[in-house]
Protein backbone atom coordinates (compact mmCIF):
# COMPACT_ATOMS: atom_id res chain seq x y z
CA UNK A 1 0.00 0.00 0.00
CA UNK A 2 3.34 2.22 0.83
CA UNK A 3 4.58 1.92 -2.20
CA UNK A 4 1.01 2.68 -4.30
CA UNK A 5 1.41 5.85 -2.50
CA UNK A 6 5.02 6.84 -3.32
CA UNK A 7 3.86 6.20 -7.14
CA UNK A 8 1.09 8.74 -6.96
CA UNK A 9 3.71 11.45 -5.56
CA UNK A 10 6.06 11.78 -8.67
CA UNK A 11 5.43 13.35 -11.79
CA UNK A 12 6.56 11.85 -15.25
CA UNK A 13 7.52 14.02 -18.17
CA UNK A 14 8.59 12.42 -21.99
CA UNK A 15 10.70 15.14 -23.60
CA UNK A 16 12.43 14.66 -27.26
CA UNK A 17 14.72 16.87 -28.96
CA UNK A 18 16.31 16.37 -32.19
CA UNK A 19 17.03 11.99 -32.02
CA UNK A 20 17.28 12.55 -28.36
CA UNK A 21 14.36 10.87 -25.86
CA UNK A 22 14.45 11.92 -22.22
CA UNK A 23 12.11 10.01 -19.40
CA UNK A 24 12.09 12.77 -16.54
CA UNK A 25 10.37 11.66 -13.30
CA UNK A 26 9.75 14.42 -10.67
CA UNK A 27 9.85 13.90 -6.88
CA UNK A 28 9.30 15.80 -3.99
CA UNK A 29 12.80 16.50 -2.62
CA UNK A 30 15.87 18.85 -2.14
CA UNK A 31 16.77 19.44 -5.51
CA UNK A 32 19.25 16.76 -6.43
CA UNK A 33 19.42 15.72 -10.50
CA UNK A 34 20.59 12.74 -11.75
CA UNK A 35 21.10 11.84 -14.98
CA UNK A 36 21.77 8.36 -16.07
CA UNK A 37 22.65 7.17 -12.59
CA UNK A 38 24.99 10.39 -12.63
CA UNK A 39 24.64 14.03 -11.28
CA UNK A 40 24.09 16.86 -13.42
CA UNK A 41 27.68 18.11 -13.30
CA UNK A 42 29.53 15.13 -13.81
CA UNK A 43 27.02 14.05 -16.65
CA UNK A 44 27.34 17.34 -18.52
CA UNK A 45 30.86 19.13 -18.28
CA UNK A 46 29.48 22.12 -20.03
CA UNK A 47 28.08 24.97 -18.17
CA UNK A 48 25.61 25.76 -20.86
CA UNK A 49 24.29 22.32 -20.96
CA UNK A 50 23.49 22.46 -17.18
CA UNK A 51 21.68 26.04 -17.71
CA UNK A 52 19.77 24.48 -20.54
CA UNK A 53 18.10 21.86 -18.27
CA UNK A 54 17.77 23.91 -14.98
CA UNK A 55 15.77 26.65 -17.28
CA UNK A 56 12.43 25.29 -16.43
CA UNK A 57 12.65 24.79 -12.49
CA UNK A 58 14.24 28.01 -12.11
CA UNK A 59 11.95 29.88 -14.19
CA UNK A 60 8.60 28.44 -11.52
CA UNK A 61 10.92 29.14 -8.55
CA UNK A 62 11.04 25.00 -7.89
CA UNK A 63 15.00 24.11 -8.21
CA UNK A 64 14.90 23.12 -4.46
CA UNK A 65 11.14 21.87 -4.34
CA UNK A 66 11.78 18.38 -6.52
CA UNK A 67 14.24 15.63 -7.25
CA UNK A 68 14.65 14.51 -11.15
CA UNK A 69 15.49 11.20 -11.92
CA UNK A 70 16.42 11.25 -16.10
CA UNK A 71 16.96 8.58 -18.38
CA UNK A 72 17.69 9.63 -21.94
CA UNK A 73 19.21 8.21 -24.60
CA UNK A 74 20.23 9.12 -28.76
CA UNK A 75 22.18 12.29 -29.84
CA UNK A 76 24.55 14.43 -28.31
CA UNK A 77 25.25 17.23 -25.39
CA UNK A 78 23.16 19.96 -26.54
CA UNK A 79 20.26 17.68 -28.02
CA UNK A 80 19.95 15.71 -24.34
CA UNK A 81 19.79 18.95 -22.60
CA UNK A 82 16.91 20.12 -24.88
CA UNK A 83 15.15 16.94 -24.35
CA UNK A 84 15.79 16.89 -20.63
CA UNK A 85 14.38 20.73 -20.37
CA UNK A 86 11.36 19.34 -22.53
CA UNK A 87 10.65 16.39 -20.46
CA UNK A 88 11.19 18.87 -16.87
CA UNK A 89 8.32 20.93 -18.64
CA UNK A 90 5.90 18.48 -18.97
CA UNK A 91 6.24 16.45 -15.84
CA UNK A 92 6.11 20.43 -13.97
CA UNK A 93 2.90 20.93 -16.09
CA UNK A 94 1.25 17.41 -14.74
CA UNK A 95 2.72 18.31 -11.39
CA UNK A 96 1.02 21.71 -11.34
CA UNK A 97 -2.53 20.31 -12.98
CA UNK A 98 -3.05 17.48 -10.39
CA UNK A 99 -1.96 20.36 -7.56
CA UNK A 100 -4.38 22.67 -9.05
CA UNK A 101 -8.12 21.13 -9.05
CA UNK A 102 -7.15 20.15 -5.01
CA UNK A 103 -6.56 23.87 -4.45
CA UNK A 104 -9.85 24.78 -6.59
CA UNK A 105 -12.05 22.38 -4.12
CA UNK A 106 -10.44 23.65 -1.08
CA UNK A 107 -11.22 27.52 -2.31
CA UNK A 108 -15.29 26.20 -3.45
CA UNK A 109 -15.57 24.43 -0.49
CA UNK A 110 -14.21 28.23 2.10
CA UNK A 111 -16.18 30.71 -0.51
CA UNK A 112 -19.53 28.34 -1.38
CA UNK A 113 -21.74 31.72 -0.04
CA UNK A 114 -20.24 34.11 -2.86
CA UNK A 115 -19.41 32.35 -6.07
CA UNK A 116 -18.24 35.58 -7.58
CA UNK A 117 -15.21 35.65 -5.11
CA UNK A 118 -14.72 32.14 -5.85
CA UNK A 119 -14.13 32.82 -9.55
CA UNK A 120 -12.07 35.77 -8.82
CA UNK A 121 -9.36 33.55 -7.14
CA UNK A 122 -9.40 30.97 -9.86
CA UNK A 123 -8.55 33.17 -12.57
CA UNK A 124 -5.20 34.60 -10.17
CA UNK A 125 -4.29 30.75 -9.98
CA UNK A 126 -4.95 30.47 -13.79
CA UNK A 127 -2.50 33.43 -14.50
CA UNK A 128 0.06 31.93 -12.32
CA UNK A 129 0.04 28.89 -13.80
CA UNK A 130 2.65 26.68 -14.66
CA UNK A 131 1.46 25.84 -18.06
CA UNK A 132 1.21 29.53 -18.67
CA UNK A 133 4.68 30.10 -17.63
CA UNK A 134 6.51 27.44 -19.33
CA UNK A 135 4.42 28.68 -23.37
CA UNK A 136 5.94 31.85 -22.41
CA UNK A 137 9.36 30.98 -22.19
CA UNK A 138 8.74 28.57 -24.99
CA UNK A 139 9.66 25.36 -23.19
CA UNK A 140 6.19 23.15 -23.93
CA UNK A 141 6.61 23.38 -27.45
CA UNK A 142 8.99 20.79 -28.93
CA UNK A 143 11.41 21.83 -31.18
CA UNK A 144 11.23 20.22 -34.87
CA UNK A 145 14.13 21.31 -36.22
CA UNK A 146 16.13 17.60 -37.10
CA UNK A 147 18.81 16.70 -39.44
CA UNK A 148 18.21 16.96 -43.32
CA UNK A 149 18.65 13.67 -45.28
CA UNK A 150 21.04 13.49 -47.23
CA UNK A 151 19.94 13.49 -51.25
CA UNK A 152 21.52 11.79 -54.27
CA UNK A 153 23.45 12.95 -56.16
CA UNK A 154 24.41 15.99 -53.64
CA UNK A 155 27.30 16.02 -51.16
CA UNK A 156 25.48 16.90 -48.77
CA UNK A 157 21.78 17.11 -47.82
CA UNK A 158 22.22 20.36 -50.00
CA UNK A 159 25.65 21.12 -51.02
CA UNK A 160 25.55 20.26 -54.49
CA UNK A 161 28.71 19.17 -56.67
CA UNK A 162 30.79 22.67 -58.69
CA UNK A 163 29.12 23.56 -61.71
CA UNK A 164 31.71 23.28 -64.92
CA UNK A 165 29.97 24.82 -67.83
CA UNK A 166 32.64 22.84 -69.98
Amino acid sequence: MAKAAAKKEQNYGTGRRKTCTARVFLRKGTGKIVINRKTLNDYFGRQTARMVVLQPLELVKMTEKFDVTVTVKGGGIMGQAGAIRHGITRALIQYDEGVRPAKREEEEEEGSGGTSGSSGRGGVTDINSFRRILRKAGFVTRDPRKVERKKVGLHKARKRPQYSKR
